[in-house]
């Protein structure tokens, strides 16, 4: 199995929101702040192109990826 760039965003921000909710569960609601500044990253990024964690990791050599498929 490959890793290329598309697919770890996608897992470190599904990681992020699921860790997120399962600290706003158990220790306080104001993790949910973090979920939310996930989603919004993600939003800006589908119009925008710009995605932080990408740059980084580009920087870091994974190498570009499809996200999709046909």
């Amino acid at each position: 199995m490959t890793t290329n760039l598309d697919s770890m965003v996608f897992r470190f921000a599904g990681m992020f929101i699921l860790v997120s909710l399962v600290l706003a569960y158990v220790h306080s609601v104001y993790w949910l702040w973090f979920t939310a500044f996930v989603g919004a990253n993600l939003l800006q990024a589908s119009f925008t192109g710009f995605c932080p964690l990408a740059k980084i990791m580009a920087a870091l050599g994974v190498k570009s990826g499809c996200a999709f498929k046909s």
